[in-house]
């Protein structure tokens, strides 16, 4: 495995270049079962090591502990890295399927105090509204972190499964230097409208979940047989039942793509998204979770796989053919409301 750092990519129109592969820390301490904790950490330090300069996290994972685990490497790194956070959604422990969420002002600052005191920093890099709350006016949501951002507690914007329309609406208030929704072979609804947009705005595009949550690497494919209890990943329609074995069998095509490669079916999905970039006009900076250094190298080395037009043919195919939405709730996301 090459120890080459990665190329790097723009964060917004203005903004600073980061690795072009970000890393979703979420699993480090939260949803996808048991961790490591000691391994997760030397990954986010191998990750730094290899050019991965854009860390995310989330309020919502753990209530807070996700950032509370990334803050000593935060300190410990902080003119190398840019730390990106989330706000507006809580989801209660005793009931892991419900999702509060609340895009008012009040409820905001309050956000913002108390991610900066579990990050241990002064200022977060970039400042993302989580989901949205179609009851707030966005424009009311961004005028409230357009503060933040005049108060020096947020550098940038960012946010979360909008629509096209509400990512023009709110770059109307102000700059959005990112938006992030979910990106990969298996979901391409943001194709329509928040693609366009972005790249119209001058948008950085951050796909989330590019290898499908983990079936994308072909490392289960069932979620009620090959995961623990407490994955939410058994909570997602495509990965359980009869979805989950139509689209297990979709992985044969990726399978195909990566032999010619000699690569793995991961390092095949991440290349198609990180492909994008190119195919749209516009900078795209995937952020795949791991926990492991293994799967961190065989991520990052995804980004000097060259797809070819072929290739391209066999993976743009896949999507349509997949069974199950990508939440029980598609409210949630932004397809919901195209």
């Amino acid at each position: 495995m090459t120890d080459s750092r990665i190329a790097k990519a723009p964060l917004g129109t203005g903004g600073p270049e980061v690795g072009v592969q970000g890393l979703g820390c979420m699993g480090m301490s939260f949803a996808y079962g048991p961790t490591d904790a000691e391994e997760a950490r030397a990954t986010l330090e191998r990750a730094l090591e290899l050019g991965v300069t854009h860390y995310d996290t989330a309020d919502a994972y753990g209530q807070g502990e996700n950032e509370r685990f990334l803050a000593p490497f935060f300190a410990a790194h902080r003119d190398e890295v840019v730390i990106a956070t989330k706000f507006a959604m809580t989801i209660p422990p005793d009931e892991p399927t419900r999702r509060i969420i609340r895009n008012d002002g009040p409820y905001i600052r309050q956000a913002v105090e108390a991610s900066l005191k579990r990050l241990d920093v002064d200022v977060i890099d970039l400042y993302y509204m989580h989901r949205r709350d179609v009851n707030v006016p966005i424009e009311e949501t961004v005028g409230v972190m357009a503060e933040l951002v005049s108060e020096g507690k947020v550098k940038q914007l960012g946010l979360s499964e909008v629509t096209g329309g509400e990512l023009r609406a709110a770059q109307a208030v102000h700059p959005i230097a990112a938006v992030q929704s979910e990106w990969s072979l298996f979901s391409r609804d943001i194709e329509a409208g928040v693609v366009p947009a972005a790249r119209e705005l001058g948008v950085t595009l951050v796909p989330y979940s590019p290898l499908g949550r983990g079936f994308l690497t072909g490392s289960f494919t069932d979620a009620d047989k090959d995961l623990t209890a407490g994955d939410v990943r058994r909570q997602q329609p495509r990965f359980t039942g009869d979805n989950a074995a139509a689209n297990a069998a979709l992985l044969d095509s990726i399978r195909t793509v990566a032999k010619a490669h000699d690569a793995s079916l991961g390092q095949i999905a991440l290349a198609w998204v990180h492909r994008q970039a190119a195919v749209h006009g516009l900078p795209v900076v995937p952020i795949p979770g791991t926990r492991r250094r293994t799967r961190l190298e065989e991520n990052t080395a995804a980004t000097r796989i060259t797809l070819t037009d072929t290739d391209l043919a066999v993976l743009d195919a896949i999507a349509a053919k997949v069974a199950g939405t990508r939440y029980a709730d598609m409210t949630f996301a932004s397809a919901g409301r195209e």
